[in-house]
């Protein structure tokens, strides 16, 4: 039997969209001698619909979607993920199903077992849970179809009670089939590879894994598609992070290992991930141009980068906006960059505003010392310049804050926090620069300058971020026990980290809940980001 991978970047709740879509690779498939297409998890209205599942107009459209595929489907089969309604009374209204198409109906429908409810996944809130197991049959073929997560209940330390594999295999299939909406992160492309690589070992059965594309806001879907044989090896791997179609014939699965396999460092992927990221946000929501603000630091000259190469260099306007404490050379390294890429710059004195922010509060502050008020004063005038530049051209401001600051709480609400969607928001300040290494090879684009210079938010004489901060790489190891590994602080200081600085660091993440609770969205690419993946009290006595 021939197989066809339609790895696909869907649009949630678009249904004219992803239905031509999925009927062009049905299409597709039927054109190259395929007997079955195979889609991702909730194809038909796109993963994560959240909400939206709460309407019943938004269902009665799957369904017709669904429908109106299953008639295409007359001389070749189709699986696609999309909601189906619970049939009883008892339970949640929906379950997550994988759509067998065949013969010009639907045939069948598998549905979810086991509903993730960490991080950034909350399933058991809209599906009810499968309890009941049956393959799918297709040419003779018999295939133990699975959705995402009923593949990741194995090995020791399980999450479930039950294993859908475990009841599939009483059936004897000849084939896993896994559709799936699993989203990136750094670690996540070698954990999932073990993880299909067990299953295939352990049922001793060839596996196809069909993992959706694309960015929807926060949360980026890598793909990554593939098939393994009965020895956990990849015989055939399909992209990341873009739109792939692939056809394989079962009968060849057990053949030898894909042997010239490129595997890309992580920061090259979250690289990827950051571009699509971007793209997707502007492509899905019909806009094409953005701003961003340019200090002359590395966080803002990256997201320019990434920026220019989303959307075309032609589509980026930085504006620099000097104060009395901007340096010179940070005016100059923005304009290299500018001129490095082709995108566009322009320059913005803040100081006549400053001045009559300050006189206007003369009366009021003319006797107390300077402070944080006025460095954040700059910071929101710049704000208000940004959101006006983009109200007026109908661009979208890009926000610039790195991860490290994010955390700690180093950012202005109002001022330098603004923004539609946080490019570099899950990237800590040291892999920031790590990244811009990664973008200068073998050319350089970003000014050696920008990358050599002490970072300061450049709000007052001499600032430099380590007044404030311990030096990043220290700053970055506590965050990362704290944040994505969830180590409090007698576990972090058992590490070796002063006792003292790691209370410190900790005591400012906890602080700085309710900045980030106003912050832009975050372009997710760990696993702990900022966001709805992260779910803190605002107000805690709790001190770690």
């Amino acid at each position: 039997m021939k197989i066809a991978l339609a790895q696909c970047n869907f649009h949630i709740g678009h249904f004219p969209f992803n239905e031509r879509l999925i009927a062009s690779h049905i299409k597709r498939a039927r054109a190259a001698g395929a007997d079955l297409v195979v889609f991702s998890e909730l194809a038909v209205c796109g993963y994560p619909p959240y909400d939206l599942l709460e309407f019943n107009d938004f269902i009665n459209d799957c369904y017709a979607s669904m429908n109106r595929l299953a008639a295409k489907c007359k001389d070749i089969a189709a699986i696609v993920g999309a909601p189906y309604r619970n049939p009883d009374s008892i339970g949640k209204p929906l379950f997550n199903g994988a759509w067998l198409l065949q013969h010009g109906e639907v045939k069948q429908v598998a549905r979810k077992a086991l509903l993730p409810t960490y991080d950034v996944f909350d399933e058991y809130r809209y599906f009810e849970p499968a309890t009941t197991f049956q393959v799918v049959e297709v040419n003779g073929v018999r295939i133990a179809l699975t959705i995402c997560e009923d593949l990741w209940n194995i090995g020791e330390e399980r999450m479930y009670t039950c294993s859908p594999m475990d009841e599939l295999m009483k059936q004897n299939p000849d084939v896993m089939v896994n559709i799936a909406a699993s989203p990136f992160d750094r670690a996540q492309v070698e954990v999932r590879r073990g993880v299909l690589a067990e299953n295939a070992i352990r049922y001793q059965l060839p596996l196809v894994y069909v993992n959706q594309v694309g960015a929807h806001t926060d949360l980026l879907f890598d793909g990554g598609s593939l098939v393994m044989n009965k020895k956990g090896e990849v015989v055939q791997q399909m992209a990341f992070f873009s739109d792939e179609f692939e056809v394989f014939d079962l009968s060849t699965v057990g053949t030898a290992p894909i042997t010239h396999e490129t595997r890309e460092s992580s920061l090259a992927l979250c690289r990827k991930g950051l571009v699509m990221g971007i793209r997707d946000y502007f492509r899905k929501l019909g806009f094409e141009k953005c701003v961003l603000g340019l200090s002359g630091g590395l966080d803002s000259a990256l997201v320019m980068v990434l920026a220019a190469e989303a959307l075309g260099p032609e589509n980026v306007t930085g504006l620099m906006m000097p104060s009395r404490y901007s340096s010179d050379h940070s005016v100059a390294d923005s304009k290299e960059l500018a001129d490095n890429l082709g995108a566009t710059v322009e320059l913005i004195s803040i100081e006549s505003a400053f001045n009559s922010i300050e006189g206007t509060l003369t009366p009021w502050f003319a006797n107390l010392p300077e402070d944080v008020t006025e460095e954040n004063i700059q910071a929101r005038i710049r704000g208000v310049l940004l959101m006006a530049w983009a109200n007026k051209f109908g661009h979208i401001l890009l926000n610039t804050s790195n991860k490290s600051e994010t955390a700690v709480g180093y950012g202005t609400l109002y001022g330098d926090m603004c923004g539609a969607l946080s490019v570099i928001g899950d990237l800590y300040k040291t892999d920031a620069y790590a990244m811009a290494e990664l973008i200068n090879h073998p050319q350089e684009i970003i000014p050696e300058n920008i990358l050599r210079k002490a970072p300061s938010a450049e709000l007052r004489p001499n600032q430099k971020d380590e007044d404030s901060l311990p030096p990043y790489p220290v700053l970055d190891r506590i965050l990362k026990m704290y944040i994505e590994g969830r180590q409090g602080i007698s576990e972090i200081v058992a590490r070796g980290d002063d006792p003292g600085l790691v209370q410190k660091i900790v005591g400012m993440v906890n602080a700085n809940e309710h900045k980030r609770r106003q912050a832009p969205p975050v372009l997710r690419i760990s696993s702990k980001a900022f966001g709805y993946g992260r779910r803190m009290p605002l107000v805690s006595g709790y001190r770690g």
